[in-house]
């Protein structure tokens, strides 16, 4: 067991030592959990804003003696093996210290995570990604290139990508024929929301608008269902998904196949349902045509018909992440990776009309947000991933509602970000 394994690491004064990338949200979190585990321990954290870095181990009991500010893969190593802590404004410098086990990068950015990838794969150390915006915008060549170094490259847990992974991996396992996988979205979907538009809700929640707004808008849940469909095979229905409003008494009725009185299309689809019952959930809905299998899961309260929903009512995202990191730095175990080809990709649309000279903004803004559409069809249209959608300048007008293309921005070349996407394309 996990918990056993660290528990004789802790005896043997060997904890597992984490790079981090991220002192966000997300990131000082991830700190945080790791912490408290006292079996791992953060000893490099990267931020471009170190002193948000230092803040975050300074809130999770790191004497501020203890923490050393550092760029150079000397100095940090000095660093740590004086015992301290190390920050730094470089998501490089991780991946070269050899007291760094493995890392993890916790940023919401496919150009910070693809940054700590690249670097990893360049200097030979196993990653982590809490990051699934990365992952859906340059994870195939990720894995390709970590493969061809000999690294471990994986998706943590805790995000429902990699809780939907589990539990595609348990009914799978138990060979029942998967038919939806989804979650349950926290909020109505308003494509049209800004930072303006949830402030309110922003501020009762003690979250950054952009974040909250990448939510309401479906970027986040484009991007979430695009993970786990490039990691399953799983296909949308359609561009965007059905979404349709359920809870654990329709949800297996609803996603029942057409032929069944249902909405399914055909077997192995991800989508997304909305209402508060299954609302920060992941779940699976399976068909099992075994009468006697039927029987006793209708005897255990799992459901009754052809049609069962395997439903887990919440994901602990960045808190849950650590779990992943030590599976994948003990047992060289991934939670999720993508197949060699994309199965689905996540568009930019235009929130409103875009004229030349304009900057895109940030996931959740005022600009553009996210539609999720098969790779194919992405491909067809030669959609700009939305990944690559912040900063991008616009070159020629775009409507709104409508699907920006490559030729419609001019990106920065020289962004890790760009080039790798650009090599995933050929």
């Amino acid at each position: 067991m996990i918990s056993e394994e660290l528990k004789k690491l802790e005896a043997e004064g060997k904890p597992i030592r984490v790079g981090v990338s991220g002192a966000g949200w997300i990131g000082s979190g991830f700190v945080r959990q790791v912490a408290l585990m006292q079996r791992m321990r953060a000893t490099v954290l990267a931020e471009p804003n170190v002193e948000l870095a230092r803040k975050a181990l300074l809130d999770a009991g790191v004497p501020a003696e203890q923490i050393h500010e550092a760029d150079t893969p000397g100095a940090a190593m000095d660093a740590l093996r004086a015992g301290k802590r190390v920050i730094s404004g470089s998501y490089r410098l991780a991946a070269q210290l050899e007291d760094v086990d493995i890392v993890a990068d916790v940023t919401p950015s496919p150009a910070s995570g693809a940054e700590t990838a690249d670097a990893c794969i360049q200097y030979g150390k196993d990653v982590v990604m809490v990051n699934i915006e990365a992952d859906v915008t340059v994870g195939h060549i990720l894995k390709r290139k970590a493969a061809q170094a000999g690294i471990l490259y994986t998706v943590s847990s805790g995000d429902e990508p990699g809780c939907l992974m589990e539990l595609v991996d348990f009914v799978s396992s138990l060979g029942y024929e998967v038919m939806v996988i989804g979650k349950g979205k926290n909020n109505p979907l308003d494509p049209s929301a800004t930072p303006d538009t949830v402030a309110e809700s922003a501020r009762k929640a003690d979250k950054d608008a952009y974040q909250v707004a990448s939510y309401v808008d479906g970027t986040k849940t484009m991007f979430e269902m695009t993970c786990a469909a490039n990691a399953t095979g799983c296909r949308p229905m359609r561009r965007g998904m059905v979404g349709p409003q359920a809870d654990l008494a329709s949800v297996s009725r609803i996603f029942a196949l057409e032929e069944d009185g249902g909405i399914t299309r055909f077997p192995g689809t991800v989508d997304f349902v909305q209402g508060s019952a299954m609302a920060g959930g992941v779940f699976v809905t399976v068909r099992i045509l075994d009468e006697r299998v039927r029987a006793d899961l209708e005897y255990l309260k799992v459901g009754k018909g052809l049609y069962y929903t395997f439903f887990r009512p919440y994901h602990l995202w960045f808190l849950e992440a650590p779990i992943s990191v030590a599976r994948a730095c003990l047992y060289r175990q991934r939670t999720l990776v993508p197949l060699d080809r994309p199965v689905a990709d996540v568009m930019t649309v235009a929130k409103r009309g875009l004229r030349p000279g304009e900057t895109l903004d940030d996931f959740g803004g005022y600009t553009f947000y996210g539609v999720m559409d098969e790779a194919a069809a992405a491909r067809g249209l030669n959609a700009l991933p939305v990944g690559l959608a912040p900063g991008a300048r616009v070159c020629r007008s775009v409507e709104a509602g409508q699907i920006v293309t490559w030729e419609d921005v001019a990106l920065d070349e020289g962004q890790t970000v760009v080039k790798l996407r650009r090599e995933e394309e050929g």
